[in-house]
């Protein structure tokens, strides 16, 4: 049974759309923070590498919790990498195992999100989603927060 109250099938669409992107890049950011966190080198690699761990992590919730946001508004997911890849605006890099070239892409990453999520919030507060508008602003504070604690990182 489809219950999806008052919104329409075409703002559903519109919002699912958008989640779709941000769930592609949020799994690609989040590739990209295991790669990072894997092959680590250096002096502070302690301390970065549980940084990323619990990075990672957060952002394995919220992959999940993305998809069952799109399934909720009643659509399918295409969780391919082919999928994926046609929606993936981040970019991916080739920074080797230097922190300081990787670390940077990464905020990168996450600062795209924080601009997409901001985006797709309006969106939905127009369609009157305030499910997604809600976990735009859980998404903003947590992507937010990973980029200040990227930042701090890097020694100048």
């Amino acid at each position: 049974m489809e219950s999806k109250g008052d919104l329409t099938i075409m703002g559903r669409k519109k919002v699912a759309e958008g989640l779709f992107s941000l769930l592609a890049d949020t799994y690609a950011v989040y590739l990209q923070t295991q790669n990072c966190h894997w092959n680590l080198q250096g002096s502070n690699f302690y301390s970065l590498h549980k940084l990323l761990e619990s990075q990672y992590e957060e952002l394995a919730e919220a992959i999940d919790e993305i998809a069952e946001r799109i399934r909720a508004l009643g659509f399918f997911i295409d969780a391919s990498f082919v999928g994926f890849q046609k929606k993936i605006s981040i970019a991916e890099g080739d920074e080797g195992n230097d922190p300081k070239k990787k670390i940077p892409v990464l905020i990168q990453g996450h600062e795209s999100i924080v601009s997409f999520a901001r985006t797709l919030s309006q969106v939905a507060e127009k369609e009157g989603d305030f499910a997604t508008v809600d976990l735009m602003g859980r998404r903003l504070n947590v992507h937010e927060k990973f980029v200040w604690m990227l930042k701090s990182q890097i020694v100048f």
